[in-house]
């Protein structure tokens, strides 16, 4: 909320809307400025943060220029602050969880190749079904992870954008200078712009939430299939052994799926996050009572949920312990005698990896 403040206090004087010295004492007061935060939460109860927090602001810009102080947040509105200050902390939090998918994607990619011809048991509604191979298995992984970190990426480009819009959403104080402060203030903050506010229309927050969530059902598939895989009876692969993960606190013969539950966990949590998201599409009017309000918790909660899923499952793949011995026998003892022809596994194998290819070369957010 500071960086914006201070950024539009730049932007305006960049315009020649406020003297350049008052500026610099804002910004400089925004870069440094400490916030008795207990009190913005007990003030925060008038309806938003941004209150109390232009208040401590500008009490803060006034101890040094009290004539710098009254161009504090000129022109602005609450909501331009809450809304832009959630677009920059999602920002780099998008960009982890796109480094996050990359590495479990790069992961999943190095097993495709390296179990192409690997041959194991196919299960349809948990059960033997035919002959494929685990490389297979791994490429069908891979092109939901493709394909969920192209839509993330897209979903993340048209949500993290700047909110600026005034009182009601016109700048109207700015009058016909509103595109030309709005174009400066973008570039002090990198971030993209947009003429038409959004702060009543959230389909960009929400969008990227359900990329979030898939993107978290994505690696808790993932978590599921090894989790399976893992169980004793089965043996055909399991999570790489590590000093403190997996032990159970009363058994220590047991060596259990924890990185899977890590991934299994957020993708349970994660769908329930994003409805309230697509919940709050019926804002009133031009700025909504109830909707927009709770949506920093659940976006912060999304990204959490979708970043710890997919670092689990990338610690679990780049470690997985795959038993091809195992796969063999179960394969010969449960399906007997069947043929391994794996059809167009191969082709279908090259096509995961060359989806990837493309998908991971393009820019994260």
């Amino acid at each position: 909320m500071a960086r914006f403040e201070g950024a539009l206090a730049r932007a305006s004087a960049r315009l020649g809307l406020l003297p350049a010295a008052h500026a610099e004492v804002i910004s400089r007061v925004c870069e440094h400025a400490q916030f008795d935060v207990a009190a913005l939460a007990n003030e925060g109860r008038t309806g938003t943060l941004a209150i109390p927090f232009v208040k401590q602001l500008t009490a803060a810009v006034a101890s040094v220029s009290p004539e710098a102080a009254r161009h504090v947040h000129a022109g602005a509105t609450s909501q331009d602050v809450i809304d832009t200050a959630a677009v920059l902390c999602l920002k780099p939090a998008c960009a982890r969880v796109d480094e996050l998918t990359l590495r479990l994607g790069n992961s999943a990619a190095q097993l495709a190749r390296r179990h192409a011809v690997t041959p194991t048991a196919a299960r349809t509604l948990l059960q033997p079904a035919l002959p494929v191979t685990f490389g297979w298995k791994a490429a069908v992984w891979l092109s939901t992870l493709a394909r969920s970190v192209t839509a993330t990426r897209k979903a993340a480009a048209g949500a993290l954008i700047l909110q600026f819009g005034g009182p009601s959403g016109t700048l109207s104080s700015f009058g016909e200078r509103a595109p030309d402060i709005m174009k400066a203030l973008g570039q002090e903050l990198e971030l993209p712009v947009s003429l038409i506010p959004w702060h009543s229309a959230r389909d960009g927050f929400a969008r990227l939430g359900a990329e979030l969530a898939i993107l978290a059902g994505a690696a808790g598939k993932i978590g599921r299939d090894v989790s399976l895989l893992m169980q004793p009876e089965v043996g055909e692969a399991a999570e790489g052994a590590k000093a403190g993960r997996g032990g159970s606190s009363s058994m220590p013969h047991k060596r259990n799926p924890a990185l899977s539950m890590l991934a299994l966990e957020a993708a349970q949590r994660a769908p329930g996050l994003a409805s309230t998201l697509l919940s709050q599409l019926t804002p009133e009017h031009e700025r909504g009572l109830g909707q927009w309000q709770s949506q920093w918790f659940v976006l912060r909660e999304l990204v959490c949920a979708s970043a710890s899923g997919t670092a689990a499952m990338a610690d679990a793949l780049e470690g997985l312990e795959v038993n091809e011995k195992a796969m063999l026998a179960n394969l010969e003892s449960l399906l007997p005698g069947q043929r391994r022809e794996f059809g167009s596994a191969g082709p279908m194998i090259q096509a995961a990896l060359a989806e990837w290819a493309t998908a991971s070369r393009g820019t994260g957010p």
